[in-house]
């Protein structure tokens, strides 16, 4: 199993804004959203199989804690309450899907895969992929 725990900073980001579209966030948010996302500082914990991952951005920050296989609450990219389970692709590679606790929207997921001091996360929402590379500081 890969050992994702370290220090991200963002290199490239591609379709977040069109991400944020298909999640009907409105167009001044999305402006807003794609400036204050645009430099986001990562933390991420883990002891094997357990997860702590903290996004800091200007504007808000997101903390998960959770373990693989286990369902844990969660914030989609838009903020709405769901239900994520985390489970293993492969070794180096983490796959999470959400689902909504109330109303209805895209089906959304994430998936974070490392390679050497790599690290790729893709957001979904239905057909709609935001990809971000991370390298280790």
């Amino acid at each position: 199993m890969a050992n994702f725990a370290g220090i991200w900073k963002m290199k490239s980001s591609e379709n977040f804004d069109e991400l944020l579209r298909a999640l009907g966030v409105n167009a001044m948010l999305r402006k807003v959203a794609v400036a204050a996302a645009s430099n986001p500082h990562v933390e991420i914990r883990q002891d094997g199989e357990q997860f702590y991952i903290k996004t800091s951005t200007s504007v808000r920050t997101t903390e998960i804690n959770f373990r693989v296989g286990e369902e844990f609450d969660e914030e989609t990219v838009d903020g709405r309450k769901c239900k994520s389970l985390a489970t293993w692709v492969s070794e180096n590679k983490l796959s999470c899907k959400q689902t909504l606790v109330d109303g209805d929207g895209p089906k959304t997921f994430w998936t974070r895969e490392l390679n050497g001091d790599e690290l790729t996360l893709i957001f979904g929402a239905d057909d709609v992929l935001c990809t971000r590379i991370y390298v280790r500081e």
